[in-house]
């Protein structure tokens, strides 16, 4: 079995990424890249999803909430985006997925 690929960008990506480990019903793990540009450090937190326990529609509904929870409570340091990448190579953008394509991505 291929395992879901996910990256979060920005300022707050390794908390952001512990964040959305501690979700139930994921498990994973995850490594950091990281570069300095124009002065500001970038850092991308790579990682896979190797387990789902339960239901994909739950724990899309979890993730959505996660990404929305996250982007609004943060102010001054931010993530810059979530991408996730399906068993299929199919990507995803949490900006404006919705529940239904968080599902599908989990599941194709």
């Amino acid at each position: 079995m291929t395992e879901i690929k996910f990256s979060i960008e920005g300022e707050e990506a390794i908390t952001a990424t512990e964040e959305f480990l501690a979700i139930e019903g994921i498990t994973g793990n995850y490594t950091i890249n990281s570069e300095e540009i124009k002065k500001e450090p970038v850092i991308t937190t790579v990682g896979t999803i190797v387990g789902l326990v339960g239901g994909t529609i739950a724990i899309a509904e979890q993730i959505r909430k996660w990404y929305q929870e996250y982007k609004q409570k943060q102010s001054g340091k931010k993530i810059a985006k979530v991408l996730i990448v399906g068993r299929n190579g199919r990507r995803l953008l949490l900006e404006n997925a919705t529940i239904e394509q968080i599902r599908q991505i989990l599941e194709s």
